[in-house]
């Protein structure tokens, strides 16, 4: 069987304004063969909460065709749905489109993989904030998963045509304005659990079209899902592991700034504590201080109202000085005056003793 490129198969899908780039930005493979129908099959349970389905489809390899079975696949990331891949039939060639997760489910040719994917969006379930909701009307799910809720409305969209292609002699559907919007978003890579899947089945001779006619064993199947279950076990295991260590780490970041959030916290209630205490040593001191101040202001008043009057006798008596220094004899005048007075009061006394003397 011819593969090759088809050029005029991607001009094709350019004119009639269908999305070209996927995922991984391009068309996989274009082959001269249509793929098989899509095969009835039952879908598993639903392994835990936030998982969500990914439905089978027929991918192409060296051997032809091969079935990659539908199965539970934790999505990238929170409020993001699963956009299936889709065969379409363009210039006379079938050429593979890629699927993708997004915020809003695109194009996928309209065909009808069951378990919610009726042909356009997605029924099985709906996020509602950060936590998946199944609807249990299309989707099976076990006992331990209460997030759920019940909408047969959807089932009126089920189709009887099982064609695995767009195109001539196959599904007849063009996307929406919804679905071409979607197809402008941005887009993310299918996850490591669905390329492992698909090698594994490309890998199993019992999942070929050209063993199996086209109608792949339960068996075959359900070992696949089982295999990838386990490695999609192992990998959320992996995953838990690494965001617990992460979260780990952020623990004890958290708690190293807690301990100096702690440390700074005491560091400043000792030393509000500390001021308090030494609030009132220094209240106390201020009031000495005041005290010392007073009583010192007290002393040096008297002082100075003391030293006021003994400035200005100083000042008065300073003149009288200057006229006793003046009138005053000085110790030789003094000692002759005094016995001028003593030889005057002796002739006196002898001019009285005189006879006739007065």
């Amino acid at each position: 069987m011819k593969t090759k490129l088809s050029f005029l198969a991607l001009a094709a899908l350019l004119f009639m304004g269908l999305p070209l780039e996927s995922s991984s930005g391009a068309v996989f493979v274009s082959v001269g063969v249509a793929p098989p129908v899509i095969p009835i099959y039952e879908q598993p349970y639903a392994p835990g909460p936030g998982y969500i389905w990914v439905p089978g489809y027929w991918a192409y390899g060296p051997y032809g065709y091969y079935w990659v079975p539908g199965t539970w696949v934790l999505p990238p990331g929170v409020g993001l749905l699963w956009t299936p891949g889709y065969w379409a039939h363009r210039g006379g060639n079938y050429v593979f489109i890629d699927g993708y997760w997004g915020h809003t489910v695109g194009y996928y040719g309209g065909i009808n993989y069951g378990f919610g994917y009726f042909g356009s969006g997605y029924y099985g379930g709906r996020w509602s904030g950060n936590t998946f909701l199944y609807n249990t009307a299309v989707t099976r799910v076990g006992s331990s998963i209460t997030t759920t809720y019940v909408d047969r409305e959807p089932l009126k969209f089920k189709s009887g045509n099982r064609a695995a292609f767009n195109g001539p002699g196959g599904v007849q559907a063009k996307p929406t304005a919804r679905e071409q919007a979607a197809a402008k978003e941005k887009h993310i890579k299918p996850t490591a659990t669905q390329r492992s899947l698909a090698e594994r089945a490309g890998n199993d001779p019992a999942l070929r079209a050209t063993d199996n006619k086209g109608k792949p064993k339960a068996e075959a199947v359900r070992a696949a899902q089982n295999q990838t279950r386990e490695g999609a076990g192992t990998t959320a295991r992996k995953e838990q592991a690494a965001e617990k260590k992460t979260n780990e780490r952020a623990g004890a970041g958290n708690a190293r700034q807690t301990n100096v959030n702690e440390r700074n916290k005491s560091q400043k209630t000792t030393e509000r504590t500390a001021k308090a205490a030494n609030q009132p040593r220094r209240e106390v001191n201020t009031a000495r201080t005041r005290q010392a101040s007073t009583e010192q202001a007290r002393k040096v008043e008297p002082r100075k109202a003391q030293n006021a009057p003994r400035e200005v006798r100083r000042v008065s008596s300073a003149p009288r000085r200057v006229q006793s220094v003046k009138s005053q004899p000085g110790p030789s005048s003094a000692r002759g005056g005094r016995a001028q007075t003593q030889n005057q009061e002796k002739k006196k006394k002898k001019d009285k003793e005189k006879p006739g003397g007065g």
